[in-house]
């Protein structure tokens, strides 16, 4: 089975990118973030997911 790729919209990309940058800023330059920095592993897990998403459904 072959998955056909496609770009992901930019507020996605942008979004995802932000959500990792957060997550890095938390985990190595231990910026305190309130909700991030509790969560650093999901908020980085969930821009992933995003990016994934976003590569998989057209449109998204």
């Amino acid at each position: 089975m072959a998955y056909w790729l496609t770009p992901p919209s930019r507020a996605i990309f942008i979004l995802s990118v932000l959500l990792a940058v957060l997550a890095l800023l938390v985990r190595y330059a231990h910026v305190a973030i309130p909700i991030v920095s509790a969560h650093s592993f999901e908020t980085l897990l969930i821009g992933f997911l995003l990016l994934l998403a976003g590569n998989l459904f057209r449109g998204f």
